[in-house]
């Protein structure tokens, strides 16, 4: 019984992850504290008509963040409680 709990909640801590391409305010929704750690990045779009439909990744590129970088946000990110 005890692996079947475990295997729940590997589960639900995988459905929690934020991945790139997910969309902005999808993120922002899912945990409203990525709004900062977007913003420390330089994505300060999050108010913008293209936060609706663009993914992280995407809004990243436009604004001239490197990959690495981006990688580096979404780690933060998923570090929030």
């Amino acid at each position: 019984m005890a692996k079947a709990t475990k295997q729940k909640s590997t589960v639900k801590k995988t459905a929690d992850k934020i991945a790139k391409s997910m969309g902005i305010m999808e993120i922002i929704q899912k945990k409203p504290e990525s709004a900062n750690i977007m913003m420390e990045y330089g994505l300060h779009c999050i108010g913008c008509m293209a936060s609706q439909f663009e993914s992280l990744e995407q809004g990243c590129l436009a604004h001239g963040i490197a990959e690495d970088k981006i990688d580096e946000m979404i780690d933060r990110i998923n570090r929030l409680k």
